[in-house]
């Protein structure tokens, strides 16, 4: 193991230590640091968003530190310690990837996707979860885990045949949420009709190849920034939005657009 390694779980043991230790860190436990890790995971994926490196280096030691942490109440209760998990991820690594590690050939990378959920899915079966659907988390966020419950449906048939059938489905689910806000506007069955929409979304998506938790975090900052181009472009009369028409606002948007449009070309 590194020295920078040693000396980040001597800190973390050090925090934990009920003898002068941090009394924030000695009052954690799996559940409440659990919040701070997906925090920080997000954190990473803006620093790659935003191409930061120094930032990135700081965020990817912030999560490494949530794994360090874990490790070491795990250590405290007897479970496992940071050694277990490095040694268990190693040996998944190599289990996952034979053309690398053993004797099978080398694959396409899609081909290697297949082998990989193949590998997976005979883990899975190992552990006593033989259901297509085990071991998607609940705890993922709904639009990357809606995907992951189509992509294991999908393995086994049941998937529409192209794209234009989804398209098809969209349009389907689009009209139920417009019957239901006429016929018998109730706020639960809308929101069960809304939930539709999204996950025929999440599944056309897939269809395309894009990720839709990327794509909606690209069209919120697309929107953030053509909207602040709004705010600036009226403070510069000393007015703010809420002192502006609907249709002055939209001019400062279409400019928004359009100068985003000279500056890709």
């Amino acid at each position: 193991m590194s020295s920078s390694m040693d000396r980040l779980l001597r800190i973390m043991a050090r925090l934990r230590n009920p003898e002068g230790g941090c009394p924030w860190d000695l009052e954690q436990s799996f559940a409440t640091i659990a919040p701070h890790t997906l925090e920080e995971a997000y954190e990473v994926v803006e620093a790659i968003e935003t191409n930061d490196k120094p930032a990135l280096k700081d965020e990817l030691g912030d999560l490494l530190f949530q794994v360090v942490f874990y490790a070491q109440m795990a250590s405290e209760e007897g479970s496992f310690d940071f050694e277990d998990v490095a040694e268990a991820i190693c040996d998944k690594m190599e289990r996952r990837h034979p053309h690398v590690f053993g004797t099978a050939a080398m694959t396409d990378p899609e081909n290697h996707i297949k082998l990989w959920e193949e590998q997976k899915a005979a883990e899975r079966a190992e552990k006593a979860a033989t259901g297509v659907l085990d071991g998607v988390s609940v705890a993922l966020p709904a639009l990357p885990r809606a995907v992951k419950l189509q992509k294991r449906v999908a393995r086994v048939g049941f998937d529409w045949p192209d794209v234009e059938h989804v398209f098809d489905k969209l349009t389907e689910e689009i009209g139920e949420l417009r019957a239901e806000l006429v016929e018998h506007p109730d706020q639960g069955r809308i929101a069960e009709e809304m939930g539709d929409i999204l996950f025929v979304v999440a599944n056309l998506a897939r269809k395309l190849g894009v990720d839709p938790e990327t794509a909606l975090r690209g069209c919120n900052q697309k929107f953030e920034r053509r909207f602040r181009h709004i705010e600036t472009g009226l403070a510069a009369e000393g007015r703010r939005p809420e002192q502006a028409s609907l249709d002055e606002m939209e001019a400062l948007w279409v400019e928004a657009k359009q100068r985003e449009k000279a500056h890709h070309g």
